[in-house]
């Protein structure tokens, strides 16, 4: 997803364009991996004085459920990044940058296989560890 799309996806949804949301969205979708809300804060300060971690918590579940973001969970700590859906696919994440890389494998065929009377509705799939540039640092 472009920015444009997640600009046109929040205004579908009924929500306003602010300043503020455009600039998370902007955010977002100039960064290589996922995020976390402190990230986002310390990024929106610059701009903003005086943000709070309210308005970036309330913005990011907003986006995250509407589908303009996606959500993992890294250390305990809940991350975001711009959601990818032009097609199925699935992530490496570095534990230490965030940064990601696509797996187009996807385990489903042999676990629908294993779950033959049940009915799937979603999945997930990550892999999680080093990045290049993080395992030689």
């Amino acid at each position: 997803m472009n920015l444009n799309d997640a600009i046109k996806k929040l205004t579908d949804h009924g929500y306003k364009t602010t300043g503020k949301r455009k600039d998370i969205l902007t955010y977002f979708a100039e960064s290589d991996g996922y995020r976390t809300a402190k990230d986002l804060l310390q990024h929106l300060e610059a701009t903003y004085e005086g943000i709070s971690i309210d308005t970036v918590y309330r913005n990011l579940h907003l986006y995250d459920e509407i589908g303009i973001l996606e959500t993992t969970e890294l250390n305990g700590e809940k991350h975001f990044r711009i959601n990818c859906t032009h097609h199925h696919h699935h992530h490496f994440i570095c534990k230490d940058c965030g940064k990601t890389k696509e797996i187009s494998v996807c385990p489903m065929d042999e676990v629908e296989s294993s779950l033959a009377n049940y009915v799937i509705e979603d999945h997930k799939f990550e892999i999680y560890g080093l990045c290049p540039r993080c395992k030689t640092a």
